[in-house]
């Protein structure tokens, strides 16, 4: 989607992937800062580059993880543009804000759902196969304004999301069963996995009679705004990118 945006524009750039091991995270950013580069962080890195990375947004700070760096006098500076993906496509899924939130999941991504959450004066309700971790980050989010708890019993939600990486595979296990999703008041999931044809999660809550959809909105939206950030004097072709991204992704 970048280099579909790099193109309609006529920048003079390139967007590529770079596989990076934990343990060169350091020394790939230090290189990036020197020959004055700009990208994005994807898992698992965001909460490490957020530590790596000298300078930063105060959004960037309060989620503890970046997906987002470019570089000024020599230096990265560091964002979070997930937040502002996640809160466009639960708008899109008519979540305008408040209520009651599931957020399954405790990584970089679910930090951002958390902070998001926060901005729409919604109630998270953290759920994790390790119940120390969950209330570890319940913990964490409410040192950040999040109103937050540990999920516990039968709860009456207005969303859920799914913010770990089960279902980038069709063999991975569902986030939430069905029969847990029907008691969604809001009947609404966002799953911020994508995946060629929807993933597996999504397709079984729209036919449980869900709105659901996977997280290539949020992918749009966020790299929407990592884009101005890439170019700041530059206005990012979202339909440009939307329809790159659904070229690669399919319906």
């Amino acid at each position: 989607m970048h280099n579909a945006a790099i193109r309609v524009l006529g920048l003079d750039a390139v967007y590529v992937a770079l596989p990076t091991p934990a343990s060169a995270l350091a020394t790939v950013l230090g290189t990036l800062a020197a020959v004055g580069g700009a990208g994005n962080v994807t898992v698992p890195h965001k909460e490490a580059a957020e530590r790596c990375i000298p300078r930063k947004t105060e959004l960037c700070e309060r989620v503890g993880a970046c997906n987002t760096f470019w570089t000024e006098h020599g230096a990265l500076v560091g964002d979070n543009t997930d937040v502002a993906g996640i809160l466009a496509a639960l708008r899109q899924l008519g979540v305008d804000g408040g209520g009651s939130w599931l957020l399954i999941g405790t990584g970089g991504a679910a930090r951002a759902a958390a902070v998001a959450a926060s901005q729409v004066k919604a109630e998270v309700h953290v759920l994790s196969r390790d119940a120390a971790r969950a209330g570890e980050f319940a913990a964490w989010a409410r040192g950040r304004g999040v109103r937050a708890t540990p999920a516990r019993g039968t709860l009456d939600l207005d969303i859920a999301i799914n913010a770990t990486p089960a279902g980038l595979k069709d063999s991975d296990p569902l986030p939430l069963d069905p029969d847990s999703a029907s008691r969604l008041r809001g009947r609404a999931a966002l799953d911020l996995a994508y995946a060629p044809g929807g993933t597996r999660w999504v397709r079984t809550l729209r036919a449980a009679g869900v709105r659901a959809q996977d997280g290539r909105e949020v992918l749009v939206h966020q790299g929407g705004a990592a884009f101005e950030r890439f170019f700041p004097d530059q206005v990012a072709p979202l339909e440009v990118m939307r329809a790159a991204v659904h070229r690669a992704l399919g319906a």
